[in-house]
């Protein structure tokens, strides 16, 4: 049966690190929702999942699996199942026998065994395979086994620790659906880790966004994309990411390289200094006669759409912005360029709101 996970206050510190992998986190992930951990190397969200796994020893909080505190409950003991990136099957089993290993080791009937091993084979379309070995696969058969043996025990939550970051694009994007699927037919709780920020959009329920071991927002793929809550999330969510601007505050809004770009007062009035830092998406930047002299220094065409990268004049802040194939500039022209749709950061990286 599948149940809520909960963190309440939960940090993990390694021997000899100065600050913690995990800083106070608390986080709930609803019962049969599929969250999905994102962040740059370092973040934390390995050291997450493993906490979670009972892997990794909590240096103070509390872990709860439905109404359970499982913070110093054995990893055997916690019901869940994990897949990793690197598959970990046994070479000298069939797909069958890896399938139902965890089984025959709790000493389960063989006949409940065949059974759960059948409806996962069949889930995951791997009935073809069942009497191969794993050399004898492809990578993301392989996976798929991974998977089966996960979903035989019929934990109370799923964990993926990168289970697609061995594969090659075109089967990460294959496998990465298949995931979505299975989750959602099975409606086991899952917790996703990952580095790739739109695998965690096209996957997740909602996404966590953590950095240094803080969770930066939790919140729905749109609402990330939309609603940063902190210049973090907004350059790192979205491909390309955000422009980030450092402007100062003129009357009637800010100085986006002497184009005046409008801003509510109310919104400016919140900034803790003279200064703030602008946010655009590469497709809210528009090239414009009336915007800011922009010198392109690159040209990236992607088929329907074409990005053009450049440097403001008397910036050092790289922009991007998307434009038609058909109307690109060439590299060395110089393009006005104007913001459409804008979000307001302080300098220190916080979003500024209408209150």
């Amino acid at each position: 049966m599948s149940q809520r996970v909960s963190f309440d206050g939960v940090s993990v510190t390694y021997p000899g690190m100065s600050s913690p992998a995990l800083d106070d986190v608390s986080l709930e992930v609803p019962e049969g929702e599929l969250l999905v951990l994102v962040g740059p190397s370092g973040c934390g969200k390995s050291t997450f999942l493993r906490a979670l796994a009972g892997l990794e020893g909590v240096s103070s909080g509390h872990i709860f699996i439905g109404d359970r505190d499982v913070t110093r409950v054995p990893a055997k003991d916690r019901d869940v199942a994990m897949v990793f990136q690197n598959y970990a099957l046994y070479p000298q089993m069939t797909v069958a026998q890896n399938m139902g290993f965890a089984l025959r080791i709790a000493k389960a009937p063989k006949a409940e065994i065949q059974q759960r091993v059948a409806e996962a084979a069949r889930l995951l379309d791997l009935e073809p395979y069942l009497d191969r070995k794993p050399a004898a696969l492809s990578g993301g058969q392989r996976q798929r086994v991974a998977m089966g043996r996960a979903i035989v025990r019929e934990p109370q939550v799923f964990l993926m620790d990168e289970p697609l970051s061995n594969l090659d694009a075109q089967l990460r994007v294959q496998t990465r659906a298949q995931i979505a699927t299975l989750q959602r037919r099975l409606g086991t709780t899952m917790v996703y880790v990952t580095h790739d920020q739109v695998e965690a959009m096209t996957l997740g329920d909602r996404v966590a966004i953590l950095k240094d071991g803080v969770v930066q927002q939790v919140d729905a793929p749109a609402q990330l994309y939309a609603q940063p809550d902190n210049a973090f999330v907004a350059s790192f969510i979205g491909s390309p990411s955000m422009n980030i601007v450092d402007v100062a505050i003129v009357d009637g809004g800010v100085d986006f390289a002497g184009t005046i770009v409008p801003v509510e007062r109310s919104i400016l009035a919140q900034a803790s200094s003279g200064r703030v830092l602008l946010g655009v998406r590469p497709e809210d930047l528009r090239i414009d006669d009336a915007g800011a002299p922009m010198t392109v220094q690159l040209v990236e065409m992607l088929g329907a759409d074409a990005y053009v990268y450049g440097r403001l004049d008397g910036s050092q802040s790289p922009l991007v912005a998307r434009c038609d194939p058909a109307g690109r500039p060439e590299v060395g022209a110089v393009v006005r360029v104007r913001p459409a749709q804008t979000h307001v950061f302080h300098v220190e990286g916080d979003q500024l709101r209408i209150s």
